[in-house]
């Protein structure tokens, strides 16, 4: 039992709650822009399609196979000896539980150079995956193969426990699904920092509408949506999925919402079980409420952990990560990621988005279920997609956000709009 603070344990919550705050919203002017590219992946027989979810006998790569071929690019929960290299344009490869591939980018100052890189690191890991009969699928969800955890590692164990507890839809989420992220910078100060993470919850259901592209998933209850993806994330678990968003209060709301978050796991070293106490939050175990129950004290590593285990529509991770993207059909991704940086690209542009988005601010369940079937959420989505390309810093940006705009007013998504 931990009955006394050792070094390098939190002693208090406002100490817990001083150094979230610098670290969930990292302050510097607004300059940077990064994204993650998640791909579904197959044994790749030549016969394939790449931008359609895999059939059922369709089998998923081996995990020693999918090692091999990614070499020295390969993530250490993959193998763990691996050096983990960036790929030649900076991206750096991680797997996910059902197989899932991503490319998280590094930070750059312009879209047009991080769509550039994004698809020179895509064509070099296509390459290197070929060569070893793997494929990667740009599908936001699993239509036909069932949920299948690979990867075994304690925290997936724990989440996966804790999900299946809830319903089916962790699982899901974790194995059968893939999604487009875009971060951009917090904010030079807290107040704009607060108006930036408010109004990209704000635009989220009419964003999230206008790029939903998995209506079919494979396990999922019955059920119509636009985005069967986004539908796991708002029935998985509310607790650790959907922070407040207060606008008096923005940045310390969601500090406080993480701390009184439930725990996913608790790391133990050399041990695999890493389940938590049932229904336990950080703050109790920070108060000393498990000390009966954990042998000690959480220290600020497992509080930096306990981030990572949050998984808000927009996560505050020092930077703003916009996680309500289904991935996008074929190289169409650069759509939402010009989208995103251009709608923060300054406080007036913000503030006119958030005009825009008045009244299906809070309408996510609509977003992620009716999609562009909704008259409003449509409307949302099409002025937020024509203020975007007003101020799409390339002509090609511009481009590419007017076609979005000519799509979402037929209300097409973006795979019906690419089999035009």
């Amino acid at each position: 039992m931990a009955t006394a603070m050792t070094v390098g344990t939190l002693s208090t919550r406002a100490a817990a709650e001083a150094y979230l705050g610098g670290v969930c919203f990292k302050l510097g002017p607004p300059t940077l822009v990064g994204a993650e590219l998640e791909w579904l992946t197959t044994i790749d027989d030549g016969d394939c399609p790449t931008s359609s979810p895999p059939q059922a006998h369709v089998a998923r790569p081996d995990l020693m196979v999918l090692a091999s071929a990614l070499g020295p690019y390969a993530p250490t929960s993959l193998s763990p000896s691996s050096p983990a290299l960036a790929l030649p344009f900076g991206g750096r490869v991680t797997v996910e539980p059902g197989g899932q591939l991503e490319i998280s980018s590094i930070p750059v100052s312009s879209t047009e150079e991080l769509c550039r890189r994004l698809r020179d690191d895509e064509d070099f890991l296509r390459d290197l995956l070929r060569a070893h009969s793997i494929g990667l699928v740009s599908a936001a969800a699993e239509a036909y193969r069932p949920a299948r955890r690979l990867l075994q590692m304690p925290r997936y164990c724990a989440m996966e426990n804790r999900f299946l507890r809830i319903g089916p839809f962790g699982k899901l989420m974790m194995c059968n699904t893939a999604a487009t992220q875009v971060s951009v910078d917090a904010g030079t100060d807290l107040a704009e920092a607060g108006a930036r993470w408010v109004a990209l919850n704000a635009m989220g259901p009419a964003l999230l509408a206008a790029f939903a592209c998995s209506p079919v998933l494979q396990g999922v209850p019955r059920g119509s949506w636009a985005s069967q993806r986004m539908r796991t994330w708002l029935n998985l678990d509310l607790g650790r999925t959907e922070p407040p968003v207060d606008a008096a209060d923005p940045t310390q709301a969601y500090v406080r919402w993480a701390l009184d978050a439930p725990l996913l796991c608790i790391r133990r070293d050399g041990e695999t079980d890493w389940s938590p106490p049932r229904d336990a939050t950080f703050s109790d175990w920070l108060a000393g409420n498990l000390d009966g129950l954990v042998d000690r004290r959480p220290d600020w590593d497992d509080l930096d952990y306990h981030l990572t285990t949050l998984f808000p529509p927009v996560r505050a991770s020092g930077h703003l990560e916009v996680r309500y993207f289904d991935a996008q059909p074929a190289d169409t991704w650069a759509v939402p990621i010009h989208a995103v940086s251009a709608l923060t690209s300054s406080p007036t542009v913000l503030a006119e988005a958030v005009t825009i988005v008045s009244g299906t601010e809070t309408r996510w369940i609509d977003g992620a279920r009716d999609g562009l079937a909704d008259p409003e959420i449509r409307t949302a989505a099409v002025e937020l997609l024509k203020l975007a390309e007003a101020h799409a810093p390339t002509l090609d940006a511009a481009a590419q956000l007017c076609a979005a705009v000519r799509r979402c007013r037929r209300g097409r998504n973006p795979i019906e709009e690419e089999a035009a």
